[in-house]
């Protein structure tokens, strides 16, 4: 018998299928942090925190002497992080629920990496203590409370419904960071 004519049939056991999506759940997971015993968002939102800061550290936005608001400089590379942690978070939360069986595994928080860098990015907070912690609380407030349409979007299939609600949260997050900046806080 020719076994290129017969390959060997694999159980479930040992099929791709079954096996762990490792790469997947330590993205989604945002390399463990999402297993925290308790408040793994909270973890996931303080990466997000910390990949704002290595970024700004490296690739700080460039203001005028005076200027109250940055202008663009390090936002290029604060933008291509946001596009990769988002597309990449679809991709790893999509497989991290399809494998655990649950719609919104708590333990993927990729979500919250992301939302809460959108919130300094699209406030282009700058490195300051009281920003960076502004916009940590903002953004945790919006992501529990889930104002319109941030609930909504958890409907949308797999990853994408698992990270658009914190890419809203992150937006409601950062206009308020833009506020209270502007009022000088």
């Amino acid at each position: 018998m020719n076994r290129r004519m017969n390959p060997p049939i694999l159980s479930p056991t040992t099929s791709n299928a079954a096996r762990k999506p490792r790469f997947a759940f330590a993205m989604a997971t945002a390399l463990g942090l999402g297993y925290a015993p308790v408040a793994p968002g909270t973890f996931g939102s303080l990466a997000g925190i910390v990949l704002y800061v290595l970024v700004q550290s490296v690739f700080p936005f460039a203001a005028p002497r005076g200027a109250r608001f940055p202008v663009a400089g390090g936002v290029w590379a604060e933008i291509a992080l946001a596009v990769v942690i988002g597309v990449a978070g679809v991709w790893t939360a999509t497989r991290a629920a399809e494998f655990s069986g649950r719609k919104d595994p708590p333990f993927a928080v990729i979500d919250e990496v992301s939302g809460q860098q959108l919130t300094y990015l699209l406030s282009m907070a700058p490195l300051n203590w009281k920003y960076l912690l502004l916009g940590f609380i903002l953004f945790r407030v919006f992501d529990i409370w889930k104002p319109f349409p941030a609930r909504q979007a958890e409907s949308l299939p797999g990853g994408l419904g698992i990270m658009a609600d914190d890419w809203i949260a992150g937006f409601y997050a950062a206009l308020s960071l833009w506020l209270a900046r502007g009022l000088g806080l």
